[in-house]
């Protein structure tokens, strides 16, 4: 007698959609993802074995270690605008070879208190980092310039949702929402008129306390949570010194990859006693503005470089035998 043939299966295989792949969990101030090194190769070595005794183990350049980066060539690195490529998304270094060097970007481009603000409400959407930046360079520059209350409520939602369209991000209804409240916000509670950009009133009324700033604008801004006010402190400092030396976890963990200090307080101390070593022509103000100017940049460019995933190329170009 044959023997019976087995029916096929009929259990159905979900399908996978667009919308199941094209999530965002995570703030443009995310790192790419990388391999897991606790996974171990399955490759054949040649190893030396009892069984095998003649020959020797290969030894892995990667296990040798590695000679520490000087920090102060990191902080000398970090400043100057060799570091830039290093810390900026492609496309951003690809638009201005395109568009010329006048364009305002985030990497480089010093912005006003609102400027700040705003950019700190589209980093800290769950987009990645070059959509982030992208979005920034779009709203910043022409033909839209959104630089001042007045122009994002003068172009109002249609304006503004053309240009986060033209951008090419993602959560586009609602980040040009949020930008057309913030400015509103802005006019209404934290400045003096539509063409203040500086927002004085803010520092003014929390008797220029940053704990008491930090909540006034978290009461104001929708959209503005831990992260986005985590980005602004980080960079507001250059011009208002009341949160510095503040850098946030995300900063931390870039400065330790790239063996600089992991507190603040240590970052400030170490450019500090190497202060007369450090070239900043190019940064604005008196000293103590430009100390903590050179303190930011040095946060930027090293959250940059963490992101963009090339903390090994900066740790080499500061190692002792690098020219």
């Amino acid at each position: 007698m044959p023997p019976k043939k087995s029916k096929p299966s009929t259990q159905k295989v979900p399908s996978v959609t667009p919308a199941d792949v094209s999530k965002e969990p995570a703030p443009a101030e995310s790192p790419p993802e990388t391999k897991d090194s606790s996974v171990p190769s399955k490759r054949k070595g040649n190893a030396k074995t009892k069984d095998n005794p003649s020959k020797a183990p290969r030894r892995s350049a990667r296990g040798a270690p590695q000679p520490q980066p000087d920090p102060v060539k990191l902080l000398q690195y970090l400043l100057s605008p060799a570091s830039l490529d290093a810390c900026r998304p492609k496309d951003e270094t690809e638009d201005l070879k395109t568009r010329g060097g006048h364009l305002r970007t985030y990497s480089a481009s010093t912005f006003t208190p609102f400027e700040e603000l705003v950019c700190a409400v589209i980093l800290s959407r769950p987009i990645s980092h070059a959509l982030g930046l992208r979005s920034i360079r779009t709203l910043f520059n022409e033909p839209y310039e959104f630089t001042t209350p007045k122009k994002i409520r003068s172009a109002g939602f249609d304006g503004v949702i053309k240009a986060v369209n033209e951008a090419r991000t993602q959560h586009r209804q609602k980040t040009a929402e949020e930008l057309v409240l913030l400015a509103d916000a802005v006019v209404e509670h934290l400045a003096d008129g539509e063409d203040d950009v500086h927002l004085e009133r803010v520092r003014k009324e929390c008797g220029f306390e940053w704990e008491k700033e930090r909540e006034m604008l978290k009461s104001h801004v929708k959209g503005l949570g831990k992260t986005g006010l985590d980005i602004f402190a980080r960079r507001i400092q250059a011009q208002w010194p009341n949160p510095y030396p503040f850098a946030d976890q995300k900063t931390l963990s870039g400065l330790q990859k790239l063996a600089l200090p992991g507190s603040a307080e240590d970052l400030r101390k170490l450019i500090e006693d190497h202060w007369t070593e450090l070239d900043v022509k190019d940064l604005e103000g008196d000293e103590d503005e430009k100390k903590r100017r050179a303190f930011v940049r040095i946060l930027e460019r090293a959250v940059g470089v963490d992101l963009e995933g090339n903390a090994d190329t900066v740790r080499a170009e500061a190692a002792p035998n690098s020219e």
